[in-house]
């Protein structure tokens, strides 16, 4: 088994397409670094001129007059200084451009990835966790790839050239102003290895204090209600301090490093004064050279003091780096299968096929589970919580895959299948109604958003939604809010049955969706069932028996199996029979 790649590989992998950007990017980095390391080399010129008089570098190449020498050495300043502020500009612009670029990009791709994911993997995560990645660590990545990159990139240009420039003019003060530079990027590596822990740590802590605040905004009505705003800010507090001291274990050795490099730097620069300061005095070296190198060893050892900041800068994005891509490297179990299929050609017969299934960490739900649904034929299912009712609706749909046995949609297994044209022949009203934060129309739309208004009211009215619509003051347009908060339980139920009228499925699903309702919206839910079922093939799982009198066949599940099937009128009859004994609790005979 190879060794697993670091985070900063898998980053460049990924960022491959971005290639061009990047390569220009840097040129234009190193540009600017090296304009900005002209104007030392320009004070020497400066230098040379007033102690060399004609003798100086520009005399040697024919400008005698001592002023023309200082004309032409002030045109050549403000061109230096005119570059170097023009390609900061084109660095900045392409890589701020670049970084976010990246960010979208990375955002998409990994959203994208979460939708394909399926169910099973969110059972042990928090949205909020996911949220976290998905906003907190692909901004830190941002962040790096807008400063940091360009920071790695001129430390580099500038230890390479003032290096060279260095054993140019003295290889002896070279040799020793080079000598702390090793030092630190060993230094320098250490510190990261350390510092990858805490800032991994760290990122987890906020992600459990992200989970936690995103669980609460969503129940803020259980925490009114129960009065328990005291005890949710303690665990806030609590999972804060965590990040707080996480952050601060991270902090504590990463603000140690520029003192600690601080005093190696002063160290070189000290050596670098003395020794060339001795040649100099000894005519070993040129005063102009001798005030080259005084400025260039500060401008190559002190921004080394800025390695720490950029090593912070670095981990941070790497320890995001890590959730990101190990995010997007999640495979992804529920495998579409080849088969195309069209809406309009799907009949709806369907065949449970020996089918046993469990979640996991548990027990099977479904165990030697077998029923065949005919086209066209509306049925129910009925049993406790728990039977595997809503289960069965789940394995339709391909949101889990059967351990065991196969599902049969007209005769194919429904895994041969291609998985979005599946599920577009199957209309799902379940009883957690899920509404967009927009407005009625755009939430009968959902999914087919280029629906004109009068084929959304004609969905609307077989849902019996039009009459609540048509008298708000805003009619269609009227915003739902957030999760459909500004319409009642009902409302939204019939607006997600519009929905589902508006999709013209070949299989209707309704699960559990009058659990919740008054008995006005349960009669109007029945309504229009009525009125949706003809033509097509429709399941009901029911709680409330008396929505389903009507159906062809009702199947009594309980521990994962049918104990009891047949018509309504029949299985009232069925003496001892269990259907019988729910029909009596629910009608207050028993």
């Amino acid at each position: 088994m190879g060794k697993k790649s670091t985070p900063l590989q898998r980053l460049i992998q990924y960022a491959r397409p971005y290639k061009r950007k990047i390569w220009i990017a840097t040129a234009f980095s190193i540009l600017n670094k090296l304009f900005d390391l002209a104007p030392p080399v320009l004070i020497g010129a400066a230098v040379d001129i007033v102690v060399r008089r004609e003798g100086s570098i520009f005399g040697l190449i024919g400008i005698e007059n001592l002023r023309t020498q200082l004309y032409f050495l002030s045109s050549v300043t403000f061109i230096i200084w005119a570059s170097e502020s023009f390609f900061e500009y084109l660095y900045k612009i392409y890589w701020r451009n670049l970084a976010q670029t990246v960010q979208h990009q990375l955002r998409l791709d990994a959203y994208n990835h979460i939708q394909e994911l399926e169910l099973e993997y969110f059972e042990d995560r928090h949205t909020g966790g996911l949220m976290s990645v998905l906003n907190d660590d692909i901004n830190q990545l941002e962040r790096f790839l807008d400063v940091g990159s360009n920071d790695i990139i001129q430390v580099i240009t500038t230890v390479f050239v003032i290096s060279t420039s260095f054993f140019l003019l003295s290889p002896q003060v070279g040799l020793f102003a080079l000598i702390p530079i090793p030092i630190i990027l060993i230094f320098s590596f250490r510190y990261q290895k350390k510092l990858e822990p805490r800032y991994a740590a760290m990122r987890k802590k906020v992600g459990i204090l992200n989970e936690r605040l995103a669980n609460n905004l969503t129940g803020i009505a259980a925490i009114k209600s129960y009065t328990n705003e005291k005890y949710e800010s303690d665990r806030i507090e609590d999972s804060s301090i965590k990040y707080q001291e996480a952050n601060r274990h991270a902090i504590t050795l990463s603000s140690a490093f520029s003192p600690l490099i601080r005093m190696v730097i002063v160290a070189g620069f000290i050596s670098m004064l003395i020794i060339g300061g001795i040649q100099t005095l000894e005519g070993n070296l040129e005063v102009a050279a001798y005030s080259v190198i005084v400025f260039l060893i500060q401008r190559l050892l002190w921004p080394l003091t800025r390695l720490g900041e950029t090593f912070d800068h670095y981990q941070r994005a790497m320890a995001s780096t890590k959730r990101v891509l190990d995010l997007l490297d999640t495979p992804i179990k529920i495998v579409p299968g080849k088969k195309r299929l069209q809406s309009d050609t799907i009949r709806g017969e369907i065949n449970f096929d020996n089918i046993s299934f469990g979640y996991k960490g548990r027990t099977l739900v479904l165990k030697d589970f077998s029923v065949q649904i005919p086209a066209g034929d509306t049925i129910a299912f009925v049993g406790t919580t728990g039977a595997g009712k809503s289960t069965l609706i789940k394995l339709l749909l391909r949101f889990y895959d059967t351990q065991e046995g196969k599902i049969f949609l007209d005769g194919t297994d429904i895994k041969e299948l291609n998985l979005k044209d599946l599920r577009s022949g199957i209309g799902l009203v379940s009883q957690d109604t899920f509404l967009i934060d927009g407005t009625i129309r755009e939430n009968i739309a959902y999914g087919r958003p280029e629906t004109p208004l009068n084929q959304i009211i004609d969905a609307a009215k077989l849902a019996e939604v039009h009459e609540f619509a048509s008298h708000l003051k805003e009619g269609y347009d009227t915003l739902v809010g957030e999760r459909g908060q500004r319409l009642s339980g009902g409302q939204r139920q019939r607006v997600s049955i519009a929905r589902a009228v508006l999709k013209n499925p070949s299989i209707l699903i309704f699960d559990e969706a009058t659990s919740s309702v008054d008995n006005e919206t349960e009669a109007a839910i029945q309504r229009s069932l009525e009125k949706l079922r003809n033509g097509r093939t429709t399941i009901i799982i029911a709680h409330r028996l008396s929505t389903i009198r009507n159906v062809d066949r009702i199947y009594l599940l309980e521990n994962g199996r049918i104990v009891e099937e047949g018509v309504h009128e029949a299985l009232i009859t069925l003496e001892n029979g269990k259907y019988r004994a729910l029909w009596r609790v629910q009608t207050g005979e028993a």
